[in-house]
């Protein structure tokens, strides 16, 4: 087991006073078997007028903030503190019909998997389906595990990771085609890719510890981090990273799921003004460990 401590800061500043509309804030970790929350705090400047929590349609725990002052500068400060229990790939007992691909979802699971089964972007020449289908063997069986462990590999190994500023991800075609991108837009396009396969896949926004050390590759730090689950008869929903080549939770720390990445923003909100009177935007993020050793000097 590892303690594991967030701390998630988002400060924008206008140019002059604005009127803020509500902000949708999903910060909070999801207690499961192998991550439980052991406190958490949220400060907001100014202060809120009002802070509701509700669950989404997804069994994320969302907050939902309002105010009434004019305000020139909006900050956030999250901390966390959980305990995470990682666990390798597959670690699970994959069900004796799921072993090999292809295989069918039991009829009373399949109700619940088809909206993530469902392809959710145009692709009329199949071309991420292709994609996908490269790892899927003629004449002999494939391995399920196999085929979604090449998929993440090939990912990570063949694709470039580019922050971007912009708002959204790329669509899973414009990935497939530059061959390169963010964490959400390669989550997205193994997700598609998995759909394409007739495999329920859904995503997931978290962060990811990024541990000190020399030669470190892992993407994805000082910021959101972004990945895909891939439903596994007998595993479950399994995690898949293609942005840093991981199978199973190990450094990842789950806040939401989402059928789609636009139902998993980590902090939206509007403001009554004019475009211009928006002046800066800064976001930090800090994940440590109770067992990190220091960074060299």
């Amino acid at each position: 087991m590892t303690i594991f401590s967030v701390r998630h800061i988002t400060d924008y500043q206008y140019k002059r006073p604005v009127k803020l509309g509500e902000h949708r804030l999903m910060f909070r970790p999801r207690d499961s078997f192998d991550q439980t929350l052991l406190s958490v705090s949220l400060v907001v400047e100014p202060p809120q007028d009002e802070i509701r929590w509700i669950h989404d349609p997804f069994g994320n725990c969302v907050a939902l903030i309002n105010f009434s002052a004019k305000t020139r500068s909006l900050r956030f400060e999250s901390n966390i503190r959980l305990d995470h229990t990682p666990h390798a790939a597959l670690d699970f007992p994959i069900e004796a019909t799921a072993v090999d691909y292809p295989f069918t979802y039991d009829a009373e699971e399949l109700p619940d998997l088809k909206p993530t089964m469902a392809r959710h972007f145009a692709d009329p020449a199949d071309l991420v389906g292709t994609f996908a289908r490269q790892f899927v063997h003629t004449g002999q069986p494939t391995r399920t595990s196999s085929l979604l462990m090449s998929l993440c590999y090939m990912i990570h190994d063949s694709f470039a990771y580019a922050r971007r500023s912009e708002h959204g991800v790329q669509t899973p075609l414009q990935t497939l085609e530059l061959r390169s991108g963010t964490c959400r837009d390669f989550a997205l396009l193994m997700m598609e890719a998995a759909r394409a396969l007739g495999l329920a896949a859904r995503f997931v926004t978290g962060y990811i510890y990024v541990p000190y050390r020399d030669g470190s590759t892992t993407l994805g730090g000082g910021s959101t981090h972004a990945w895909c689950q891939i439903y596994i008869p007998g595993a479950g929903w399994v995690e898949f990273d293609p942005t840093n080549g991981i199978v199973g939770n190990r450094d990842l720390i789950r806040v939401g799921v989402a059928r789609d990445p636009h139902q998993a923003i980590p902090l939206s909100g509007s403001y009554d003004g004019r475009a211009s009177d928006f002046k800066s935007l800064t976001i930090q993020v800090n994940v440590t460990s109770d067992q990190e050793v220091p960074a060299p000097p």
